[in-house]
């Protein structure tokens, strides 16, 4: 667009120059050429008589004597002609009007208006080019940048990812051997945790398929309070213990004890455990851990299986 204007204004400057190089109008005086005629010199006579010499006798005629022309300065006096000459008078003095002194005074500072216009539209053609230029190079030098930054935060993230504690729940038999089993939360990070709180509850399904999409945790009751565990990497801390005889209390009835006895519905473990980076700033998001374990109560042992999705069993 800069440069159709520049364009423009280029033609205007050529057109304004031509205007101001024209003459202008002049004003002058007509002259009508004077004419001096000359008088024609009166011719002067002379009469030329020819010398009287003797007639000699001859036997032929003489041829007759043609008289000779009087001559004007040795030229005929009849080829003479009157000669004119003119003599040019002298030119009049050029009046240049106001009018036009004006005039081209504005069509030379029209010129000079339209150079600089000129002159100044290439200049910020070109400006505008170079900044162009510029930002097409900032903008790749900060996608770059931007690119760097996220590889760099991706890096920084999958380090820290690395050096966290990660809090992993297990159901595994008692040392007892007596049918019992214990459900124990084990750092397997490279840093400590805090374990700030452990949920848990039953939940009655007739299989995985029919379990609730999302876990519902209840609250914990008014009087109960958790005390936070501390686990260094590797160590482990019993959060619940699970005994045979205590199927029929986790049930709640002896219907529903009856009908997992018989398979009809299945009884399922689910709980959440709450930790934090031991040394991570504060204020810093806690992590969570779900689990979820099927108990089978057969006629005479019984069982904890891992069970339940993804929704189940994620970790953050």
């Amino acid at each position: 667009m800069c440069y159709i204007h520049a364009m423009i204004l280029n033609s205007l400057a050529v057109f304004a120059i031509f205007l101001a190089l024209a003459p202008g109008p002049l004003s002058a005086q007509t002259t009508t050429p004077q004419t001096t005629a000359a008088q024609p010199r009166t011719p002067v006579a002379r009469p030329q008589t020819p010398a009287t010499r003797p007639q000699a006798s001859s036997p032929y005629p003489e041829p007759a004597t043609v008289p000779a022309k009087p001559d004007c300065n040795g030229i005929p006096c009849e080829d003479q002609q009157p000669r004119t000459i003119f003599v040019p008078s002298a030119p009049a003095p050029t009046v240049w009007p106001i009018h036009d002194k004006i005039l081209w005074g504005v069509y030379l500072v029209l010129a000079f208006v339209a150079y600089a216009g000129v002159f100044i539209l290439r200049k910020i053609e070109r400006n505008t080019r170079a900044i162009e230029a510029m930002a097409g190079a900032a903008q790749e030098t900060a996608s770059a940048a931007l690119e760097t930054a996220q590889s760099a935060l991706l890096h920084a993230q999958s380090i820290v990812n690395a050096e966290r504690p990660w809090v992993l729940v297990t159901a595994e038999p008692a040392r007892g051997g007596d049918g019992s089993f214990e459900i124990t939360a084990t750092n397997r990070g490279r840093t400590p945790a805090t374990v700030t709180l452990a949920l848990d509850q039953v939940v009655f399904a007739a299989d995985e398929a029919h379990l609730p999409g999302v876990p519902e945790f209840k609250p914990v009751e008014s009087g109960a309070r958790f005390v936070p565990v501390i686990l260094l990497p590797g160590e482990a801390a019993i959060l619940k213990t699970v005994r045979r005889e205590d199927a029929e209390a986790l049930c709640g009835s002896d219907e529903k004890f009856a009908s997992i006895e018989s398979w009809e519905e299945r009884l399922y473990l689910c709980g959440k455990v709450t930790y934090a980076d031991l040394i991570a700033p504060s204020g810093k998001e806690a992590h969570e851990t779900n689990w979820c374990c099927w108990y089978i109560h057969g006629k005479q042992r019984s069982a904890l299986v891992p069970a339940g999705g993804d929704e189940y069993n994620a970790h953050t």
